[in-house]
């Protein structure tokens, strides 16, 4: 058997569809945010970023880098062990703390990412729960679609904040068994809002534990930044909130909150907790660092929802055809997989501006799109600048401007198994 080519196959048919992910080899520019250095050929040069997950550009905040810098000093680069032998380092116990405290939960549990989180946590909560059916909202991330699988539990599939789908479900449910409901607060791709106190409510009314992934809310919502659900005084009616370290809070790692017997739980039977690395104590001490700081600052997040409104404002006067977005993610659609790598391509290339292409399986085919994400240090004269970079684009490409109405995303009915081996994107 010829294994090469079975893997070469799979490669050239990411290839022949458009969606083959190009990786930038950015380097960061401490300072300067969101300016870096891309690398490609041998060639360096400065570009503008408009596509990070650094929400808030805390990767860049003097008291994070200085609490990273200081516990690698004192503590050396590695944490030495997984949590049981030897990697339960001081910084990381301080920080479980301050998450269980965000969140205004007995524990926290971290992880060595936010995947690892929802997938080790998901699958071990569910597998725990006896004769466990999972709830799981269609466009749930492939982290917990993953955890979801892995539990091996029965699932049900509800229909994209569709509570009376949702309730469809859980009526037809045995009263008496085990129900977890998984879905998102912020979903990344269309920048939608899940009706948390609706599920809520749901969930009490047919006895089901609730699970919510905070990911892309945790540090840039509510007093404290601890997502929608600390925005909208929430929190108390969820029983396991997930979030990471890696976006708003400009670190590395995932965690869980909830109650202590639960999350005493997931430590002593999740594999993807039990027989991983802990976290160094140097990104433990970087990420309390950024928790504490915008606990008490309200300046990051005041100032990225005005350059997010900004940006989205300047966007549609121009006619760019942006989809709704509740929230501080920007969805500029271009609805065809080809045209929205060249678009990204010729944003690097001509104008020094990196967007990453969003294809499918990521989001559904036909809804391929440029993801901007503002952060407050975009200021006005870097939209200006977008605009017209965008404007040149889209007149060269010939990519279509907006209609004139504001029309919904194109939704499907796809639920899309990413880690089956040609998924790509």
């Amino acid at each position: 058997m010829d294994y090469r080519s079975i893997f070469q196959e799979a490669v050239d048919q990411l290839h022949a569809e458009k969606r083959y992910r190009v990786f930038a080899n950015l380097e960061r520019i401490v300072g300067k945010f969101p300016q870096a250095i891309h690398r490609s050929g041998g060639a360096a040069r400065e570009v503008t970023v408009w596509c990070s997950n650094d929400y808030l550009g805390m990767g860049q905040n003097e008291d994070v880098i200085s609490a990273l810098c200081n516990a690698a000093t004192k503590m050396g680069s590695g944490a030495g062990g997984t949590r049981n032998i030897s990697g339960t380092n001081h910084p990381l116990v301080e920080l479980e703390l301050e998450l269980a405290d965000l969140h205004n939960k007995e524990a926290a549990l971290v992880f060595t990412s936010g995947f690892i989180s929802n997938e080790a946590s998901i699958s071990t909560i569910a597998k725990l729960l006896p004769d466990c059916l999972i709830l799981s909202d269609e466009l749930n991330h492939s982290s917990m679609i993953e955890g979801v699988s892995r539990s091996g539990c029965e699932k049900k599939i509800f229909r994209h904040n569709d509570l009376a789908h949702l309730e469809e479900l859980l009526r037809a449910a045995e009263p008496q068994r085990a129900k977890l409901v998984v879905f998102e607060s912020v979903y990344s791709m269309d920048g939608d809002i899940a009706p948390i106190e609706a599920i809520a409510d749901l969930a009490e009314k047919y006895g089901a534990m609730t699970y919510i992934d905070e990911v892309h809310a945790v540090g840039m919502y509510g007093p404290r930044g601890g997502g929608i659900t600390d925005r909208d005084g929430l929190a108390d009616r969820i029983d396991i909130i997930e979030g990471t370290l890696a976006k708003a809070f400009g670190a590395l790692g995932g965690y869980i909150t909830g109650p202590r017997a639960v999350i005493d739980a997931v430590r002593s039977y999740a594999p993807g907790f039990i027989f991983t690395t802990a976290l160094p104590p140097s990104i433990a001490a970087a990420a309390t660092a950024s928790i504490r700081h915008l606990k008490q600052s309200q300046t990051e997040r005041e100032t990225h929802q005005q350059q997010a409104r900004a940006t989205k404002q300047a966007l549609g006067a121009a006619g760019f055809p942006v989809m709704p977005s509740e929230t501080h993610i920007v969805p500029l659609l271009v609805g065809d997989p080809e045209l929205c790598k060249k678009a990204a391509d010729r944003l690097m290339d001509v104008h020094g501006i990196y967007i990453q292409p969003i294809n499918y399986p990521t989001v559904p085919r036909g809804t391929e799109r440029l993801r901007i994400t503002p952060t407050p240090y975009h200021d006005d004269q870097l939209i200006s600048e977008l605009c017209s970079a965008l404007q040149e684009v889209w007149n060269t490409l010939g990519i279509p401007f907006a209609s004139g109405k504001n029309e919904d995303p194109v939704r499907s009915d796809r639920i899309v198994n990413l880690t089956v081996p040609k998924a790509g994107g």
